[in-house]
């Protein structure tokens, strides 16, 4: 899948029109699951998570899943795991090759 590709545009008080582009990536561009499915997730993996300090920067911390904390089969803000370090967090990506 391409990303998605959108101009987006805004025109000031002083008449200056600024335009930038946005690139928002397909779900699977890399051809990883996303995060947000329990049975995705393995203990051992390598993924990157947004702690619950994070979430409005975005900050996400690599690592590799100790436990997985969630119970349900999914989650919409992705699947929480605490790392072999101890951090917790939802899962964003997925950095293993084992996909």
């Amino acid at each position: 899948m391409k990303p998605i590709e959108s101009l987006s545009c805004t025109l000031n008080a002083e008449h200056i029109l600024t335009c930038k582009l946005i690139r928002i990536p397909s779900i699977m561009e890399n051809n990883l699951p996303d995060g947000k499915k329990r049975k995705d997730i393995k203990v051992g993996l390598e993924v990157e998570i947004v702690q619950k300090q994070d979430q409005r920067s975005g900050d996400l911390t690599e690592g590799i899943v100790k436990r997985i904390l969630t119970k349900s089969p999914n989650h919409p803000h992705g699947i929480k795991v605490q790392l072999e370090t101890g951090e917790v967090g939802r899962v964003k990506n997925i950095l293993d090759d084992e996909y």
